[in-house]
């Protein structure tokens, strides 16, 4: 008999999980506590943007035309119980506020609803990125509260979605990692992940506390990596180098490699933040804080440098402050293809130069509503050539492709002033320059 699979949260990670796993086969039931978020889900639309989801969604939601009719939702813990053999976890692990650490309180909530009513054999598995340890001490709590005892059983098979490819990274994921603790539990997510496993993605099977390790390790490694390069830009504009070509001569060397060398206004998003935080907080409870103390810096260079463009855009306009000045940001997103603005980048500089006095008009293709949300005092427009219509600088901050492509002699006949900064150092600096713009980029030399 085959599998049948439950998604326990249907935020960004859960709704692609649900509809993927339908994807591949399985009948699937989706539970959510937001009524309304349900609703949404049953009418084949999607809370948020990713590309490619809402298609799959539709592709197997009950009662679409055309559809599978693989995936359903609900509000009942019984009825997910009743139906599931897998229970996948997808509840948000946000920063807690005013803390470092991990705020556990919905996957807590979550494990305490499901137990009660998990009366035959089940594998719960948690997918949230979670501090370690947590698993052990969850699975105390299913073994405690299941009616099913042993037979509910708990694995951690951690997430690595990236936004913007989420899709192509559940069917097709680079690496499947299992924490298990039993053969049985290890047989079973063989079964889930059949296909993409037989398509070439590895098997990597852990005890818990690895499995744990591997999202924060991951994050912390690739926040690393994007804090160096941004650290090196501050060094060439120190020095007079050119940040660009140091990534190029140095992303040949296979050791290190090219990927994520693009200097500019750092990192953002609801992931690599509060990941790598919650990583020195837990280091910390388990006494090993110094292991991790290099991720403080790695926070440090990213944070500042928002500030920094700030300061290249203060002194774009002659240092005489903002008061009256009017800049246009494009981009609101914290990157492209994605419509998330949690801890942007682009959006935290627009608010600094906002509250500094400066009359800020901010543009994004899929992440005006939600900036709205956060920024409602930022003014908005319809379209790039409306943000910079008389605009005294633009601030290039988020690299959607839109904005690579647009045309530099348009936007000048609307400026006040025709000077970009490139907080991403993914424009062509020469053909804004060829269309008389003053273009400057992050670690670049300036003309």
């Amino acid at each position: 008999m085959a599998l049948r699979i439950t998604v326990i949260g249907t935020g960004y990670l859960g709704a692609t999980h649900a509809a993927a796993m339908a994807e591949l086969g399985f009948e699937v039931l989706a539970l959510d506590i937001d009524p309304e978020k349900i609703e949404t889900l049953r009418a084949g639309r999607v809370p948020m943007y990713e590309p490619g989801l809402e298609e799959l969604l539709r592709r197997h939601v009950a009662g679409a035309e055309g559809s599978s009719g693989r995936l359903r939702f609900t509000l009942s813990w019984e009825e997910v119980a009743d139906f599931g053999d897998v229970h996948f976890v997808c509840v948000n692990t946000p920063q807690k506020h005013g803390e470092y650490g991990c705020d556990m309180s919905y996957v807590d909530a979550a494990f305490a609803a499901l137990a009660p009513h998990l009366r035959r054999p089940a594998l719960v598995v948690g997918k949230s990125t979670v501090p370690v340890g947590s698993a052990e001490r969850l699975a105390r709590l299913l073994a405690e509260r299941a009616p099913a005892g042993a037979d509910a059983e708990l694995a951690w098979n951690p997430e690595f979605l990236r936004e913007g490819f989420a899709v192509q990274d559940t069917l097709h994921p680079d690496r499947i990692v299992v924490g298990v603790e039993s053969a049985a539990a290890e047989k079973t997510l063989r079964e889930v992940y059949a296909t993409p496993m037989a398509e070439g993605s590895p098997l990597v099977v852990t005890d818990f506390p690895t499995a744990e390790l591997v999202k924060t390790a991951a994050n912390s490694f690739l926040a690393t990596k994007i804090s160096f390069i941004n650290a090196m830009a501050e060094v060439c504009e120190a020095a007079g180098g050119d940040v660009a070509r140091l990534a190029e001569a140095i992303g040949h060397d296979d050791r290190i490699g090219a990927k994520f060398l693009r200097a500019g206004i750092g990192f953002g998003g609801g992931c690599l933040p509060k990941d790598i935080r919650a990583f020195m907080a837990r280091a910390g409870e388990l006494g090993a804080d110094q292991a991790l103390t290099f991720l403080r810096e790695i926070d440090s260079i990213n944070m500042r440098r928002r500030g920094q463009m700030v300061g290249m855009a203060r002194e774009a306009l002659g240092n005489g402050g903002f008061l009256g000045k009017r800049v246009a940001v494009l981009g609101a997103a914290f990157k492209p293809d994605s419509d998330d603005v949690r801890d942007s980048p682009a959006l935290n500089v627009a608010g600094q130069i906002h509250l500094q006095g400066g009359q800020v008009t901010v543009y994004d293709p899929k992440g005006m509503e939600n900036a709205r949300k956060v920024f409602p005092t930022l003014g908005y427009a319809e379209s790039a050539l409306e943000a910079v219509r008389g605009a005294d600088v633009v601030l290039h901050l988020t690299e959607w492709r839109e904005f690579r492509e647009l045309d530099p002699a348009e936007l000048g006949e609307v400026a006040a002033e025709r000077i970009i900064l490139d907080g991403r150092n993914a424009l062509d600096g020469e053909r804004w320059r060829a269309a008389g713009w003053t273009y400057r980029a992050m670690g670049r030399p300036r003309a």
